[in-house]
């Protein structure tokens, strides 16, 4: 049975959303009253579409009924997750063939690495890629003469982009195809040890260099539970994603026989003719499954914009207070680096995604009756894919982890609640992963130090200026600002101040990495300070309170006096390396708390 506040969640969700979910479904109906693509086409519109096919392709795509799949592609070899989809492309497309159909590469996408970006100027325009890799694949599918969408595509804005697009087709069914994460190389904690060591200048940069190439060594996603890998867990809470699939590394035996799989799937989706295409699989039920799978497994706070924004493209309106209430009926049952120390080849190895879809439906807290790639119900997403000799299989989870220092059932969670909280107060709204912050840190009241740029911050700590309690405050870091960039280079600085044993948070209207741990971070401030929000008008020296487990982000400052000051006006941040390209969108996006998007309506 379903837990009674979940659903009560759900229908306050679907209550909300009703106007807004009505209008995106007639523009659904509308596409797919139109009738086949390729029917429509002219006959000089056609020749075009097919003009690089083999010649047995083509007599295929001339034929009534035959299922054209459309692949949409965020391959590039600089990004250790996607260099696997150079070669993984024709074989998909034979997979295609021999269940059918026919495919084609419809449409690349880009993929930033943000691993690269961060702290660089490139990342100012990683959460606006998401916006760009939305509107790519809609230009991909607008040909128009596709039945269905194979998508490549596995980290941190990728993934919501490619959704987001691929939702504007809802009238079409779609199936996310990964590629798995790299073998594990050094310890996540040996790996976040060295980046302290060389940020209170123990070790030098060679050292690190070391480090981190041993940490990142191979294709396939980083094995850190950050946004890449949260991303491939939602999508199977979603039913978008084959059962189990996300995470065999890329050189195991079973991916060719996964990879097959996928494509059979979306030849029997787009085959079936029975209207069920992504619309009708991402529904108020399968939005909320994705929340409450971000919260189960202290997944990244990313996902508190991405989720938003997804849910948007689907008529549907969930809000952080939908999250914050979900949190405090989702029990954590996962410990992934950063919120413990085993990876995700560890978390896999012990149960993985199925593991946790099984436990949460046993505690009534997934909606079970959704619409999924591989048909009606979720209870199939329980199931670990595996090879019996050369067929594929799916066999039910385990009835305990192999290790329950990574994997918890329902009835003995690592904590009651997930791994979120919502801190509300004078300065705003603001997040908080607290799946990784010790009980004893989710408390901090200290004096304000504003920066305006996370590079000052970097400066005064190496100067030895921030050896006390402090509540760093870093603004004009929201997505008007700047895009929103994610300050994660800062975590290692303030974990060594935290280590000494000062009391210290980070307040911001920026953004943290889904690897963000141990520092008590109230992040995605809104509204922002470009925007008008209160942080512009916080002073060093004003006293600010950091409470995760009440909910609060006080500013203990006169109300009178704080109303009367005048807002900084920002830095005068620099057009170079491309930012000047996304100006547009900086004038155009949204609010934090509606996921940052330039889809949605500025609302400030």
């Amino acid at each position: 049975m379903t837990n009674a506040k979940l659903t009560e969640i759900t229908e306050r969700i679907r209550a909300r959303s009703n106007k807004s979910r009505a209008e995106y479904m007639a523009r659904i109906e509308a596409m797919r009253g139109s009738g086949p693509a390729r029917p429509h086409l002219s006959c000089g519109n056609l020749a075009h579409a097919i003009a690089a096919c083999s010649e047995a392709e083509k007599a295929k795509l001339m034929q009534e009924g035959m299922v054209n799949i459309g692949i949409v592609s965020a391959y590039n070899d600089m990004l250790s997750a996607h260099q696997p989809y150079h070669a993984k492309l024709d074989e998909v497309k034979e997979a295609v063939i021999k269940a059918g159909g026919v495919a084609q590469m419809a449409g690349g996408v880009p993929a930033m690495c943000d691993g690269v970006t961060q702290g660089q100027p490139g990342m100012e325009m990683s959460l606006f890629s998401r916006e760009v890799i939305a509107m790519a694949t809609g230009i991909a599918m607008s040909h128009n003469v596709f039945d269905g969408g194979l998508l490549f595509g596995i980290c941190d804005k990728i993934v919501p982009g490619l959704l987001i697009g691929a939702l504007a087709f809802g009238h079409l069914p779609f199936v996310f195809v990964p590629a798995g994460p790299m073998p594990t190389g050094i310890s996540n904690s040996e790996k976040a040890k060295v980046r302290q060591q060389f940020a209170s200048g123990e070790v030098g940069r060679d050292a690190l260099l070391q480090s981190e190439s041993r940490a990142y060594h191979s294709p396939g996603t980083c094995t850190f539970y950050g946004t890449a890998n949260s991303n491939q867990m939602m999508l199977e809470m979603m039913g978008l994603q084959l059962p189990g699939s996300s995470f065999f590394t890329p050189e195991n035996g079973i991916r060719a026989a996964l990879d097959a799989a996928a494509a059979d799937c979306i030849v029997k989706l787009s085959e079936a003719k029975n209207g069920t295409g992504l619309a009708e699989m991402v529904t108020v039920e399968a939005v909320v499954n994705g929340a409450v799978g971000l919260l189960a497994t202290g997944g990244s706070t990313n996902h508190t914009l991405h989720i938003v924004a997804i849910a948007a493209a689907a008529g549907i309106e969930i809000t952080w207070q939908d999250f914050a209430e979900l949190s405090e009926i989702i029990p954590l049952l996962a410990r992934v680096y950063p919120n413990g120390t085993a990876d995700v080849n560890a978390f896999h190895e012990t149960g993985g995604t199925p593991f946790v879809i099984k436990q949460l439906l046993a505690g009534g807290l997934l909606h079970e009756d959704v619409e999924t790639i591989v048909g009606r119900g979720l209870k199939p997403f329980a199931e670990m894919p595996a090879l019996s000799g050369n067929k594929l299989t799916w066999q039910a989870s385990p009835e305990e982890p192999s290790d329950s220092m990574i994997l918890r059932k329902i009835d003995n969670p690592f904590q009651s609640n997930g791994g979120l909280a919502l801190l509300t107060g004078a300065l705003g709204e603001a997040v908080m992963k607290i799946s990784a912050v010790k009980p004893e840190h989710r408390f901090v009241e200290a004096p304000a130090v504003v920066f305006e740029d996370q590079d000052d911050l970097l400066k005064a700590y190496k100067a030895g200026q921030l050896e006390r309690d402090f509540v760093a405050v870093i603004r004009f870091q929201g997505p008007r600002a700047n895009g929103m960039p994610e300050l994660h280079k800062l975590t290692p600085s303030l974990g060594v101040l935290q280590d000494k044993g000062f009391k210290v948070a980070l307040v911001t209207d920026g953004r943290m990495s889904g690897a963000s741990g141990k520092v008590p971070s109230a992040i995605h401030v809104t509204p922002e300070a470009a925007n008008g929000g209160p942080i512009a008008r916080v002073k060093d020296g004003d006293m600010i309170r950091v409470d995760a487990e009440r909910g609060e982000l006080v500013l203990l400052v006169d109300e009178k006096e704080f109303a009367g000051r005048a807002p900084s006006k920002g830095p005068n941040n620099p057009e170079t390396f491309g930012r000047n390209l996304f100006a547009g969108m900086r004038a155009l996006v949204g609010p934090a708390g509606k996921g940052a998007s330039v889809f949605t309506e500025n609302e400030g």
